[in-house]
């Protein structure tokens, strides 16, 4: 039986829900991994399908109109049969349960990723997980070639033939050892001042170099500047911290990474005013594919988890 035309995409129906729960369509933008005007667009869609308005939209946030509530009420056992269907058909392939290839950016294998693991053996105890790390370019290229059933990237781009969904947010840290002279001095370094600067930097392919790279693009684009090139490249986090303890320059790492070596003082962290080095951490799969399984839990426990 063919089914009613407004029940073809419960994705649709599943934002509405999320708008409730969070209170804000760039909230609920954020925990289905898309951007707030794509969530606004998909709202309308909804709306015009149902022929009324569903939420009501004011600076702090959008509610549930009348209709949208009885809307809500009604497709939220629609949803929960959907995820029903999708452990039963989820349980037919039991044969592929017991083993998970997680691939994963070193900051997430190194900082994330092991709290997560201990949460899926309570969940899935039987599950062997093996994991990889490599940079944000290697993991997207190891799913797409089928190789992990699951990555997770900081890196700012995204291959095509892959999904993603923001599992967390990261800041970078531009950090230097006490005796240099911006620490010594006490003065925060400017934008321009830092795309001048040679850094001890991460490997081409980094998420965490990409990042930067396309922090300072995004707020130079009225007035290019040139970047420098890296003072050293080493492909390992603990080389680049070690490196910039002892003095030979800065870096831009996770803040994540640098905690223990801020609170014991070996190394200064500075704020670049004006300059935004937030980033999204975010799971990613094949876009013909959806996480089942073991894939499935890591990723609902990762999105718990998450300081989204």
């Amino acid at each position: 039986m063919p089914l009613p035309p407004r029940m073809t995409d419960l994705a649709l129906f599943d934002l509405l829900l999320s708008v409730a729960e969070l209170g804000s369509i760039g909230r609920a933008a954020r925990a289905h991994g898309v951007s707030q005007p794509a969530a606004s667009a998909r709202i309308r869609q909804l709306e015009n399908l149902v022929g009324t308005p569903l939420l009501e939209r004011s600076a702090r946030g959008a509610r549930l109109t009348a209709a949208g509530k009885l809307v809500a009420g009604w497709a939220r056992p629609v949803l929960d049969a959907a995820i029903d269907l999708e452990a039963g058909i989820d349980a037919l392939r039991a044969d592929r349960r017991g083993h998970l290839r997680v691939s994963a950016s070193l900051t997430v294998a190194e900082y994330l990723l092991p709290k997560w693991l201990v949460a899926l053996r309570t969940v899935d105890p039987a599950t062997v997980t093996s994991l990889t790390s490599g940079n944000s370019t290697e993991v997207a290229a190891q799913v797409l070639a089928g190789q992990a059933d699951l990555g997770f990237v900081e890196g700012p781009g995204l291959p095509e033939g892959l999904q993603a969904r923001e599992v967390a947010r990261d800041e970078l840290a531009l950090v230097v050892a006490p005796s240099h002279p911006w620490a010594v001095r006490r003065r925060k370094p400017r934008v321009a001042e830092l795309a001048g600067t040679a850094l001890i930097s991460r490997e081409p392919g980094s998420g965490t170099r990409q990042a930067l790279e396309r922090a300072i693009r995004a707020y130079t684009e009225s007035v290019p500047v040139e970047l420098a090139a890296p003072l050293l490249e080493l492909s390992s986090t603990t080389a680049i911290k070690a490196a910039v303890v002892e003095g030979i320059g800065p870096a831009v790492l996770s803040a994540y990474a640098v905690v223990p070596e801020l609170a014991a003082g070996t190394l200064v962290r500075l704020v670049v005013p004006d300059l935004d080095l937030t980033r999204r951490l975010r799971a990613i799969w094949p876009t013909a594919q959806t996480p089942r399984g073991p894939a499935r839990d890591l990723l609902a426990i990762a999105l718990r988890s998450g300081s989204v």
